[in-house]
C-alpha cells in the first residue's frame, strides 16, 4: 500500500525457518537461530509476523494479518528490524488500521517515504514527505527529557474542567460501567480541540464496528476529523491487531509530540485490550494468574502509559495526554483491571450509573473522581471560583439522603440544598456540546456571586444558554480578558456585574436579590 523507496540491489542473507503450528494468531516456527524478541519476519505468504516468546524448541510469532495465508510447513524468513509503522502529516483525517494501513477506502496517502527517516540511523533522505516509519514499541521519554505539566487541557466537559481539572501530558482514567457516557465525555474532549493546533488520536479496541462508525461520523459531521486520527482494531480484527493497537496509536502520537505538538489519545477500551492480552497469553501456553490474566499485565500496561506526557523544550517541547477508558461490572472498581489502571494513571474520571439514571449528565461522581496533578495546570481564576464547589456538592447530596428520612430541615440545610441544586443544574450539559473556559469562568462567578440560587431550573437553563452568547455579543473583549487574566481583578468582577444586570434587564427577570 505504500510507496517505499527500494534499497540498492545487494546481495541479502537472512535466516529461514518453517512453520511447526498455527493457533488463531500465533504461529510456533523452527530453524531462525539468530532471531530475537521483538523482531519482525516474514511468513512465505507475504505476511509479516512478530517474534512474541520462545519455547525450549519453537519460536512463538505474533501473526500480524491474515492468518489464513499462513500455512504449515511453509517458509519463515528473518526481515532483521523491529516493527515499524508510517507516521505523519498524512494520516491526520484518515482511519487505519493495528498494521498502520489506511481502511477509510480514500486510497494510499500520496507520497514517498523513506525507512527509517524518523531515526538517528537514517539509511536514505527524501524531503517533503508525508509519512515516515517509527518504531512502535520505542521506550518511553527519559525522566530528564520530559518537563513539569504547567498547561491546563481543555476538555470541554464544565464538572472536568472545573473540579478535576487536566494537565496536558496527564494520564486521566475514565472508569465506570456500561453505557454511562464514557465514551461521549473522551469525544467531547476531541471536539472542544478545534483550533487549538492539538492532534487527536482515537483508538478503538474491541468494539463493534457500529460504535467506530458513530464516532467517526461524529467526528466528520463537526469538523474534527481534520485534526484526528482513528486507528480502529474492532471486534471483527484479530486479537493481535487488538492487542497492537494502543501501542500503534502512541506511535502516532509520539511522532507529533517530538515535533512539538500537543497530542489527546483516547484509548477506547483497555478492558477490551486487557482481554485480547490475555488470550495470546492463553495461546502462548503461558501460565495463568488472577481472572486468568497472565502475570506481565501489569506491566504492559504501564509500559504504555508510561509513554504519556510534556517533553522539555530541548526534547521537542510537546505533550502526548491519554484518556484511557475501562469499564465496571456493576461500579465495582476493585477487580483486577480497574484497580491496575488506577495504580498507574494520574487520576480517574468515575461515572455513576445510579447519576446517570437520575438525569445527571454527564454523571461524573465527585466523591470517587480526582486529578493528582491537574491541579497545578488549572488556571488562577478557574481556581477560585471552583475551590468550594465540590464540597458544597457533596454536602449536597448529604443533605439529600438526610432529608428522606426526617420530615423538617433548618433554614441552613434548605440555603444549601438550593445551593446544591444550583450547581448540579450549572455543571449539567448536553452531550457533544463542549463549553469553552470563558464561559465556564462566566457560569462559575455568577454562581459564587448567589445569582443561580435565585433562579429556577428553567431559568438557570435559559441563563446557561443565553448570558454567553450576550457577553460575547455586547462586550466583544471581555472574553479575552478573562483567558489572559491571571487573575480575578477587580475591573473583570465590575464588568460582569454590568453584564449579569445588562442581560436581566433586557429580559426583565431581575432576580430577587
Amino acid at each position: 500500500m505504500y510507496d517505499v523507496i527500494s534499497e540498492p540491489a545487494s546481495l541479502r542473507i537472512s535466516d529461514v525457518g518453517r512453520v511447526r503450528e498455527v493457533k488463531k494468531s500465533i504461529a510456533k516456527v523452527t530453524g531462525l537461530p539468530n532471531i530475537m524478541n521483538g523482531q519482525l519476519v516474514s511468513f512465505a505468504g507475504g505476511v509479516q509476523g512478530l517474534i512474541v516468546g520462545f519455547t525450549e524448541n519453537d519460536i512463538l510469532a505474533l501473526v500480524m494479518g491474515d492468518e489464513t495465508k499462513v500455512r504449515l510447513g511453509g517458509e519463515v524468513y528473518s526481515v532483521r528490524e523491529e516493527f515499524r509503522i508510517p507516521v505523519g502529516e498524512g494520516f491526520i483525517g484518515r482511519i487505519i488500521n493495528a498494521l498502520g494501513d489506511t481502511i477509510d477506502e480514500k486510497g494510499p496517502i500520496a507520497s514517498c517515504v523513506v525507512r527509517d527517516a524518523s531515526c538517528e540511523n537514517t539509511q536514505y533522505a527524501q524531503r517533503n514527505t508525508q509519512y515516515v516509519y517509527y518504531p512502535v514499541f520505542r521506550d518511553a521519554p527519559e525522566t530528564m527529557d520530559r518537563s513539569e505539566l504547567d498547561s491546563c487541557f481543555e476538555t470541554g466537559t464544565k464538572i472536568i474542567d472545573a473540579v478535576i481539572p487536566i494537565g496536558k501530558g496527564q494520564r486521566q482514567l475514565i472508569i465506570g460501567d456500561r453505557m454511562t457516557g464514557k465514551t461521549t465525555i473522551c469525544v467531547d474532549a476531541i471536539l472542544n480541540q478545534k483550533g487549538k493546533n492539538v492532534v487527536c488520536i482515537y483508538c478503538c479496541i474491541g468494539k463493534s464496528f457500529s460504535s467506530l462508525l458513530k464516532v467517526a461520523q461524529l467526528l466528520k459531521f463537526n469538523n474534527a476529523l481534520e485534526y484526528s486520527i482513528i486507528v480502529a482494531a474492532t471486534a471483527s480484527t484479530t486479537v493481535g491487531e487488538q492487542y497492537l493497537a494502543p501501542y500503534v496509536a502512541s506511535a502516532h502520537g509520539e511522532y507529533f509530540m517530538r515535533k512539538g505538538r500537543d497530542v489527546l489519545v483516547v484509548f477506547d477500551d483497555m478492558t477490551k485490550h486487557a482481554w485480547s492480552y490475555r488470550q495470546l497469553s492463553l495461546l502462548l501456553e503461558r501460565p495463568p494468574g488472577r481472572e486468568a490474566y497472565p502475570g506481565d499485565i501489569y506491566y504492559i500496561h504501564s509500559q504504555l502509559f508510561e509513554r504519556a506526557g510534556k517533553l522539555n523544550k530541548e526534547s521537542g517541547g510537546g505533550s502526548m495526554t491519554f484518556l484511557p477508558i475501562v469499564d465496571t461490572l456493576q461500579g465495582d472498581v476493585t477487580g483486577y483491571i480497574p484497580s491496575n489502571l488506577i495504580s498507574i494513571a494520574d487520576g480517574q474520571i468515575y461515572l455513576n450509573s445510579a447519576l446517570f439514571f437520575e438525569g445527571f449528565k454527564p454523571a461524573i461522581d465527585f466523591s470517587m473522581s480526582f486529578s493528582t496533578v491537574g491541579g497545578k495546570a488549572q488556571s488562577a481564576i478557574l481556581k477560585e471560583l471552583s475551590m468550594t464547589v465540590k464540597l458544597e456538592y457533596l454536602q449536597y447530596r448529604e443533605l439529600l439522603r438526610l432529608t428522606k428520612l426526617k420530615s423538617g430541615i433548618s433554614a441552613e440545610a434548605e440555603r444549601k440544598i438550593r445551593r446544591g441544586e444550583a450547581i448540579t443544574a450549572l455543571l449539567s450539559q448536553d452531550k457533544n456540546v463542549p463549553a469553552a473556559i470563558e464561559e465556564l469562568i462566566v457560569l462559575l462567578y455568577a454562581l459564587s456571586r448567589g445569582i443561580l440560587e435565585e433562579l429556577d431550573g428553567v431559568r438557570i437553563s435559559g441563563f446557561k444558554r443565553g448570558i454567553w452568547a450576550y457577553i460575547r455579543q455586547n462586550y466583544s473583549g471581555l472574553a479575552q480578558r478573562l483567558r489572559g487574566a491571571g487573575k480575578l481583578s477587580p475591573e473583570l468582577r465590575s464588568e460582569l456585574d454590568k453584564a449579569f444586570v445588562g442581560y436581566f434587564k433586557d429580559r426583565n427577570q431581575m432576580p430577587e436579590r
